[in-house]
């Protein structure tokens, strides 16, 4: 890799199938993964909480170009989940929209952000699906 760029997207999305299973999540990130065309360096670590007001599954791996985290709150109705990928290594955001698609979204917002350049905002919006 040549050209490095610093993107980072951030998601929150109102769900109604929220996920619950850690090895359901863990194969979910993995397969993330491989549509954008990144390489997992370690991970996936999922976890489930059960502390009320918080009940959820987190997730994260190490990318060779960063991260990616992901957080669910399956108490909340609708169910919410967010999103965080940051690589060095250019992606389109519609690509994980469409992965998305999976959870039943009810609403989906999002800021693609250029960190290289002042945390220049490149794209703020609501999905369409």
């Amino acid at each position: 890799m040549t050209d490095l760029v610093h993107k980072h997207l951030l998601v929150r999305a109102e769900i109604l199938k929220p996920p619950t299973s850690t090895s359901w999540c863990s194969m979910w990130l993995t397969s993330l993964i491989s549509k954008i065309d990144m390489k997992i360096l370690k991970g996936p670590i999922v976890a489930y909480s059960d502390m009320v007001g918080n009940r959820g599954l987190t997730g994260i791996v190490i990318i060779e170009t960063s991260h990616i985290a992901f957080h669910s709150w399956d108490e909340a109705i609708p169910a919410v989940i967010q999103l965080d990928i940051y690589s060095c290594k250019d992606f389109e955001p519609k690509h994980i929209f469409k992965e998305l698609e999976v959870f039943n979204l009810e609403k989906l917002e999002y800021k693609f952000l250029d960190r290289e350049n002042n945390f220049k905002t490149i794209e703020r919006n609501v999905y369409e699906y």
